[in-house]
């Protein structure tokens, strides 16, 4: 029997394109569930707001910082803390690091770059389960505007189609562990508890292995 004032599972990673709502959701479950929250510390990289501008000049130290900063965040929350003592929600995981590599690096750098990946990588645990929040790119182009960050103001619809296929790809790779695609285009789960609650009923759904794909607040589509 499912207890509800616990989630089913100890590492749950919710991942997403750029203004999929991935923080929003886990500060929501770690309120409700009493959860460990780990949130991705990315307003901090200096090079940002540069990669936007000339994205092939700065993908290398943009992404060599966010791999790094990753890996100094998750070793602290994760391996010095027991996985057992209280679920754990995060905002992202860290081969979210290759797969935005894989994207924005040329080939060179690219294979330099997985192999330092590899290394950092090699002592993490995987998570339980991931949720991945599935928008249209409109949709999230909309989210970006509203909140307003300077520096993604100029991220382009093509580079969000470009994030989207890279996870899918991966995707089909047969990843080592649980998957829940949540199709949110018609869902306003922040200020809609029933669609809020669907999400959560998503998380018990049984889930040994693969991949499961569910839209929420369908009755919301035209």
């Amino acid at each position: 029997m499912n207890d509800p004032k616990k989630l089913p599972y100890n590492f749950i990673v919710v991942e997403g394109n750029i203004g999929a709502g991935k923080t929003t959701l886990c500060q929501m479950l770690a309120r409700d569930y009493g959860c460990r929250l780990i949130l991705e510390q990315f307003a901090e990289n200096p090079f940002l707001p540069y990669f936007y501008h000339q994205p092939e000049r700065y993908a290398f130290p943009v992404e060599l910082f966010f791999m790094t900063e990753r890996h100094k965040q998750l070793q602290e929350e994760l391996q010095q803390h027991s996985l057992f003592e209280a679920s754990i929600v995060a905002d992202y995981f860290f081969l979210k690091t290759l797969l935005f590599a894989k994207n924005n690096l040329q080939e060179e750098e690219y294979r330099l770059f997985q192999r330092l990946f590899q290394v950092l990588n090699a002592a993490f645990p995987k998570p339980d389960l991931l949720v991945f929040l599935h928008r249209p790119v409109d949709a999230l182009i909309n989210n970006i505007r509203k909140r307003g960050r300077d520096y993604e103001q100029d991220i382009s619809a093509e580079y969000l189609r470009q994030i989207q296929q890279v996870y899918f790809d991966f995707f089909k790779s047969e990843p080592p562990f649980p998957i829940i695609i949540l199709d949110i285009e018609h869902a306003d789960f922040q200020s809609n508890a029933a669609h809020y609650q669907e999400i959560v009923s998503s998380l018990y759904a049984p889930s040994p292995g693969g991949i499961l794909r569910r839209a929420i607040g369908q009755e919301g589509a035209k």
